[in-house]
């Protein structure tokens, strides 16, 4: 697929033709064609659970990798059509949540229920014309190890969450996070940070 796959990336027009053979264009998901063959393009590892209510709008020319003993429940929302979508080992997803690459999330981490985190943000800056019409853009995702994330939250394209970090319910993050703290609100702020030499959390004025 190397040349082929170039030679694909180099024509807007040949691009188009591919796309519209993978994703339909009014579902803007996966052809159901395609979606018959994702439990060959799909990476899993040992004892992982994807629960048959989840939409999986996961195509295979972006990565979807979903580690050991890691749980997907009910009716979330996986889309990897613009960035690649991984899922550390023993990691629980909750249940609604939305899952929008590229994002990356770590080992030991736990979101609660419908939890949004989106690479993907709509341009809009063109007023002559509709926003639909004006393409996207995309920023990574970190999220740490040991994260714990309320229900509710939203993380926006860009952000990084730090290792052993806590986003309190109803959050809206849209800066990066420091590890080892707790933040809350809209926007989300940093309210405790563990400090290791007093080795207690430590309140933020």
């Amino acid at each position: 697929m190397g040349k082929f796959g170039d030679k694909i990336k180099k024509s807007e027009r040949l691009k188009g033709f591919v796309h519209s053979l993978l994703m339909d264009p009014v579902r803007t998901r996966p052809r159901f064609w395609l979606r018959l063959f994702q439990a060959f393009y799909l990476k899993r590892g040992r004892k992982s659970v994807i629960y048959q209510s989840v939409r999986k709008d996961l195509v295979p020319y972006r990565l979807f990798s979903l580690g050991e003993c890691s749980i997907i429940e009910d009716f979330c929302c996986l889309n990897n059509a613009v960035g690649d979508v991984v899922v550390g080992s023993n990691s629980r997803i909750g249940i609604g949540n939305t899952l929008i690459g590229p994002v990356k999330i770590g080992d030991y981490v736990n979101t609660a229920q419908h939890v949004v985190l989106s690479g993907l943000n709509h341009n809009y800056e063109d007023v002559g014309a509709a926003v639909v019409e004006q393409g996207v853009s995309v920023g990574q995702i970190e999220v740490g190890d040991n994260v714990w994330i309320g229900a509710n939250s939203v993380v926006l394209a860009g952000v990084s969450i730090g290792k052993h970090s806590v986003v309190g319910a109803g959050s809206v993050v849209n800066r990066d996070i420091p590890p080892y703290s707790v933040a809350v609100g809209n926007p989300a702020r940093v309210i405790k940070q563990y400090d290791f030499e007093k080795k207690e959390w430590v309140k933020i004025p």
